[in-house]
């Protein structure tokens, strides 16, 4: 079994490209948001996210989509995936920006990165491969939060998942806008640093 390193942005590009397929046993995307927020956590702090398992056949394999899409194989080999299709379905998705098919729409999967988190990271997310069903339910102490103690908690953390009203925060921009900018100046303009004497602009650039 031969061992390599690929960066985010290859697999990516491999699963757009229709050069990594995922086999029929597989089974379906199932990370809900908060999943995917807890990985980006993980791997904003340089925690290791798990191998990724790939098998090159020329056999024939029964094959299933993925939840995005991808272009049609152009290659005479494929390339399978054993292992990792909700990490890599999930950072394809953020990424580029792209919907994807779930139980009841396809939609695209929004995270917002703050701009202004502590240095020191203090609310420690764990990613978990399963199923996640209950992933989007508040706990009870959330559940009891005023609006004001969400918030607290919200400005402690690194990735959260998009809503309206912290969307309207400058301090907040999306993920998928920050991946897709050429340039570091722009997001941040956007996010309302006009100023690069900002220290959040010194973090950033």
């Amino acid at each position: 079994m031969a061992k390599s390193e690929a960066s985010v942005d290859e697999l990516v590009g491999m699963i757009e490209r229709g050069e990594l397929r995922l086999p029929e046993m597989q089974r379906r995307y199932v990370w809900k948001k908060p999943r995917v927020r807890d990985l980006l956590d993980s791997l904003y702090r340089g925690y290791p996210s798990g191998a990724i398992l790939l098998w090159e056949t020329d056999e024939e394999v029964p094959l299933q989509d993925f939840a995005i899409t991808q272009a049609k194989n152009p290659y005479q080999n494929t390339k399978l995936l054993l292992d990792g299709q909700q990490r890599l379905t999930s950072l394809a998705a953020i990424v580029r920006g792209k919907p994807v098919a779930g139980r009841s729409h396809d939609r695209p999967i929004e995270l917002l990165f703050n701009l202004e988190h502590p240095d020191k990271l203090e609310v420690v997310t764990e990613v978990e491969d399963n199923d996640g069903e209950d992933d989007e339910e508040l706990t009870g102490d959330e559940a009891d939060s005023n609006e004001d103690e969400l918030l607290q908690r919200f400005n402690k953390m690194t990735f959260v998942v998009a809503t309206r009203k912290l969307e309207q925060l400058t301090q907040w921009v999306k993920v998928t806008e920050v991946f897709q900018s050429t340039s570091d100046r722009e997001f941040l303009k956007r996010a309302g640093i006009t100023s690069f004497d900002d220290p959040r602009a010194e973090k950033y650039s």
